[in-house]
């Protein structure tokens, strides 16, 4: 915890001092960027937009683009360009696109923190260009930390950028850890929801739907990380995340599961000391705490209420069923470029598993099929991680092309 914690204690006090916070979003469209324009939307007064910045849905960034006026807006898929200069030509908005263009847009002077609210490994480049501009980052794409954890933290302690967590669960942890910066870590707990095939068994799972796996029983997610929920492997992205975010040790991180979703996680310190932070399950709030961090805004959000909820419960994960948290506990062991071949194969999986090509704990069996077929690296480089996820998709496709059913 020593490195990081010295950043977001040092370099905080200068980050909320002025009277507007200047932010670009990437990935406004997605699930955490349409719930951030509701923070901004619910407080005019202490955020104004610089940019947002989307893959391909060229409606919906139009629309926000015209309640929001941001200066630039950036549509990562060139061929819906036309559809979106057109649409935003009276106003007086710069339109751009494409991968190159949303990297220069993380250079904007005027911005002082970006949101990375897209999905997968496409958040990795943007990110570490925010990095080295010296924008703060609230971090909601997790695969940044995932894929390159160790050479993202080296770069914000190089330039003194603070990284804000986003997940409700690495909010939480943060949230225990403020004001606790030189006390030392024993443990911390993630917890997990259970997804919605918490106590099902393999033969139940062999013939799980795509729909019944989009039904997760607490949050309202995108595609991808609501199956990731139900496979567990979001849970074991957030595993790799957490080793970064907090400078841990593996035998420093445990899951737990705690099917009401109302301890969002809890941090043991060496005095046995234990911090939990509590909620109803709602993105709103740990997205508006990353934005606003020290200071607490005043939100009409619902309130917890304990007599609505007379048991909180906890529960071991069943690792043997949902293999994925193992297989990502051992890529965090094994290091180097061995959490982005999991990272890749796992996209290509749920990729596959959404379209109907693979069953549901066949996701499983393709993640481990590449971790042990790509060739390990164990000192990545940026250029050796961009290497692995482009190899390691290849095999996954070829491999889920030979499981089609």
């Amino acid at each position: 915890m020593r490195a990081l914690s010295y950043f977001f204690s040092f370099f905080a006090i200068t980050l909320h001092t002025t009277l507007k916070k200047h932010i670009t979003i990437l990935g406004s469209t997605g699930s955490i960027g349409t719930q951030a324009l509701d923070v901004v939307r619910a407080n005019p007064d202490t955020f104004e937009i610089d940019c947002l910045i989307a893959h391909s849905n060229a409606d919906l960034l139009i629309k926000q683009a015209i309640e929001f006026l941001p200066g630039t807006v950036v549509i990562g898929n060139e061929t819906k360009y036309l559809q979106v200069r057109d649409a935003l030509s009276a106003l007086p908005i710069k339109v751009f696109a494409g991968e190159d263009a949303i990297v220069q847009m993380m250079e904007q002077e005027s911005t002082q923190i970006v949101l990375t609210a897209c999905m997968g490994y496409a958040g990795l480049r943007p990110t570490i260009a925010a990095i080295k501009a010296g924008k703060h980052i609230a971090l909601a794409n997790k695969e940044t930390m995932v894929v390159a954890g160790e050479l993202v933290t080296a770069l914000a302690l190089q330039h003194g950028v603070n990284i804000y967590p986003v997940d409700s669960e690495h909010s939480a942890i943060f949230q225990c850890l403020a004001g606790e910066w030189e006390n030392k870590i024993e443990k911390i707990y993630l917890t997990a929801s259970g997804g919605p095939f918490r106590g099902k068994d393999k033969d139940f799972l062999r013939t799980v739907t795509r729909e019944q796996a989009l039904k997760h029983p607490n949050w309202e997610m995108g595609a991808k990380i609501t199956i990731d929920s139900a496979s567990l492997m979001n849970k074991g992205l957030e595993v790799i995340e957490a080793k970064w975010l907090f400078n841990l040790r593996a035998d420093q991180i445990d899951v737990i599961v705690h099917p009401q979703s109302i301890i969002h996680s809890i941090v043991q310190f060496n005095d046995g000391s234990m911090k939990a932070q509590m909620g109803l399950p709602d993105m709103k709030l740990p997205i508006q705490y990353a934005l606003t961090y020290p200071k607490r805004l005043q939100t009409d959000f619902p309130r917890f209420d304990f007599l609505n909820y007379p048991a909180l419960t906890f529960e071991a994960p069943d690792r043997k069923t949902f293999r994925n948290l193992d297989l990502a506990f051992d890529a965090m062991h094994r290091g180097g470029n061995m959490p982005c071949i999991l990272n890749a194969a796992n996209e290509i999986a749920v990729e596959a598993f959404l379209n109907r090509q693979i069953g549901f704990l066949e996701m499983s069996d393709l993640v481990q099929y590449c971790m042990e077929t790509i060739v390990f690296a164990a000192k990545p480089t940026y250029n050796d991680y961009v290497k692995t996820d482009a190899e390691t998709r290849e095999l996954a496709k070829e491999k889920a092309a030979q499981m089609v059913r």
